[in-house]
């Protein structure tokens, strides 16, 4: 376990012929934006970013702030660091649902998800995440585990009053059923939503966000670019989830928050508005979520 968490680093894996370098920044936006779901503790590219690079990057370009998520004990302790570190960042903490089996096989998960409460406490943490179910990469074995982490993280975020970023991945109706059934946070955001346009009107039926990564660039994503049409306003966010989904024209090179600039105008085109109006839309539905940044 890592006594400093400022040293806690993980290094994305290099399979295939990646592109390692880092893009050119984009056009600043003018009225800035939050990514609202980021790994900044996953190092990645030839030269890899500080934490104050990134963030230095992030706000030439007009995003004001980041939201650090969460997968294990070591990056949840690492994300409330970068929070104190700087003002432009907020922690989410949590235990990710590809890791609770890991927990719940080494007879470790009820007291990581204990160490998910203490830190939940901490000002700076406004969210618990991510947290959820996925069917893709964990067996029917590792289900259990999958389950009664995400009924956890749920209760922990009732408990400190702070939001939850779910991870569905495969499990949308599953998801639905355990939040219909434990009673889902007041502010329940889909990060990275990977549904269509039936639920996403689901999901803003019930008062939940849904955010939007570099992905609803990519050609084979009309379903994302269906959902985020019907999605009301004032439930739309946007997040790299950094350093992975990378927007076109960059796809497969590293991600960081300061490519989100790309993503927003994307949006903005797709809905046919103004990228001032949307930038305006998604900084306030993110303040509305996680509460001021400072």
């Amino acid at each position: 376990m890592t006594e400093d968490p400022s040293a806690y680093v993980r290094e994305r894996s290099a399979s295939g012929r990646r592109d390692l370098t880092y893009p050119d920044p984009p056009e600043r936006l003018d009225v800035a934006v939050y990514d609202n779901h980021c790994h900044l503790e996953i190092v990645d590219g030839d030269d890899p970013l500080s934490l104050d690079e990134q963030l230095a990057r992030a706000e030439a370009v007009g995003i004001a702030g980041v939201v650090q998520a969460s997968g294990d004990v070591e990056s949840s302790r690492w994300a409330v660091w970068a929070a104190e570190h700087d003002p432009r960042v907020l922690a989410a903490v949590a235990i990710h649902p590809n890791e609770a089996p890991a927990y719940a096989e080494a007879g470790r998960l009820d007291e990581a998800i204990a160490v998910i409460d203490e830190l939940a406490a901490h000002p700076r943490v406004r969210a618990i995440g991510e947290t959820g179910l996925d069917f893709f990469r964990t067996d029917a074995e590792g289900l259990p585990a999958q389950y009664r982490s995400f009924e956890a993280h749920i209760a922990l975020a009732k408990k400190h009053g702070v939001a939850m970023q779910i991870h569905d991945r495969d499990a949308h109706d599953e998801v639905f059923s355990v939040l219909d059934r434990e009673g889902a946070p007041d502010r329940t955001v889909f990060h990275c939503f990977s549904g269509d346009a039936d639920m996403a009107r689901t999901a803003a039926d019930l008062g939940y966000y849904l955010s939007f990564a570099g992905n609803i660039t990519f050609k084979n994503a009309q379903n994302l670019r269906d959902a985020l049409a019907v999605t009301p306003r004032d439930r739309i966010l946007v997040e790299t989830d950094a350093p992975f989904l990378t927007p076109v024209p960059h796809r497969g090179r590293p991600n960081a928050p300061y490519l989100v600039p790309i993503t927003v105008r994307f949006m903005a085109a797709h809905l046919g508005i103004p990228v001032a109006d949307l930038s305006a839309q998604i900084a306030a539905n993110t303040r509305e979520v996680y509460g001021a940044f400072a």
